[in-house]
């Protein structure tokens, strides 16, 4: 299971929340206010507070819940790599307000004025990338330790699980509500997987976000939105007729330019095609496979 590049090259808006979300919860922690955020009775029917329901969103109530929380958000950012900005941000905005209604709900359904009944975090957006991640991300390997059967994406699966568990009920139903977010995007609700803000609203986390440190498939165009599946092949033919071949003889793509390609979604064969018509520059074959994708 390979999450493509290092770093969050093509996964601005990823970026901006993971770095919210460490900030408000290092806050929270050195404030010593952690413990008071999360949803109860009181907070939603007798005395809503708009700022508490936001930095609940946001900042995890413990340590070990934003190690975790971060990691699993950091991974995931190979969504917005797939799907591309804009379509990250409707899933993020999405997953958030849903999952925060059915936390709402269950608070409301539950009536216990006394109670803190949910944790706080970024549960929602979390647990909702677990069903794509459960549906479009493929095992590539499976191995056994002590006769239990395991794969590479068990390591996410447990990180998950540790989450969901550390603080038991209060982390439960947020987690739970998050899947059921997830399960709607799916489903594609109302069609909320065709939606899209306008442009110059996704676009304003790439200029205003901290810049990432380039890898070496670090791509300045378009997002990948094939990083995780097994993208197809595009025949040689098509990607002459984007990109014509340079008239010099060119060298033999290394290993490196190819894997780095692959570990993109994209087809050995098609990598090894592009990197020759790009003289082995990896930004340059990106776009050129991009471009075949996209015809």
């Amino acid at each position: 299971m390979n999450g493509g590049p290092s770093g969050f090259n093509n996964a601005p808006v990823a970026r901006t929340f993971i770095i919210a979300s460490a900030i408000f919860s290092v806050f929270m922690g050195i404030k010593g206010g952690s413990n008071k955020l999360g949803l109860s009775y009181q907070d939603i029917l007798r005395k809503p507070r708009l700022w508490k329901l936001i930095l609940s969103v946001f900042s995890f109530s413990s340590t070990p819940e934003m190690i975790f929380g971060l990691y699993l958000l950091y991974y995931f950012r190979v969504f917005e790599r797939q799907i591309g900005s804009n379509k990250y941000s409707v899933f993020t905005l999405f997953s958030v307000i849903v999952s925060l209604l059915f936390e709402v709900f269950a608070v409301t359904l539950l009536q216990d004025p006394l109670a803190n009944l949910l944790t706080s975090g970024p549960y929602g957006l979390i647990f909702a990338s677990f069903v794509p991640f459960y549906f479009d991300i493929p095992v590539s390997t499976r191995f056994q330790f002590h006769g239990v059967c395991f794969s590479d994406k068990s390591v996410i699966y447990l990180a998950g699980v540790l989450l969901l568990l550390s603080s038991w009920k209060r982390s439960i139903l947020p987690g739970i509500c998050g899947i059921l977010a997830g399960s709607l995007y799916r489903l594609s609700l109302f069609g909320i997987r065709k939606a899209k803000f306008p442009e110059f609203i996704a676009s304003f986390f790439s200029r205003h976000s901290w810049p990432s440190r380039p890898s070496t498939g670090s791509l300045r165009g378009e997002t990948s939105r094939n990083v995780a599946g097994s993208a197809p092949s595009y025949a040689g033919r098509h990607l002459q007729r984007t990109h014509p071949a340079p008239m010099a003889p060119s060298t033999e793509p290394s290993e490196d330019a190819i894997a780095t390609l692959a570990s993109m979604g994209f087809d050995r064969n098609s990598a090894r095609q592009a990197l020759v018509q790009a003289r082995n520059d990896v930004n340059t074959a990106t776009n050129i496979l991009l471009e075949a994708q996209s015809h």
